[in-house]
């Protein structure tokens, strides 16, 4: 059997806060060490039926940089729904809600810029 490790290396500042966040994967097409700003890992207890998870981002990671980083997310978790499920209808709420929730933080942005 075949394994594969994702290793995350995450750098503290003297008050705990991710600095730094690195990542690798054996088994990849990339072989260097990849920087990140944030990530969201999730794993699925079927036991317990809850989602674990594990979401940190570092202290420069700006604001919009987070908004794109909730859209693309919020897109590709719909994607993962529909290869899983087939159910086309649901993902398409998916996304329309991830859109509208994109759109709402730019005009926030615009409100706040002025």
């Amino acid at each position: 059997m075949e394994h594969s490790t994702i290793t995350i290396k995450v750098k503290l500042d003297s008050e705990k806060i991710p600095q730094q966040i690195e990542w690798n994967a054996t088994g990849s097409t990339i072989e260097h060490t990849q920087q990140a700003k944030g990530f969201m890992l999730s794993f699925w207890d079927g036991a317990e039926k809850t989602a674990m998870r594990i979401d940190l981002w570092t202290k420069d990671m700006m604001v919009d940089e987070m908004a794109d980083f909730f859209y693309q997310t919020l897109i590709t978790m719909a994607d993962t729904y529909n290869r899983a499920t087939r159910q086309q209808a649901l993902t398409d709420e998916m996304k329309e809600f991830a859109k509208q929730f994109y759109q709402k933080f730019r005009d926030l942005q615009l409100k706040e810029n002025k």
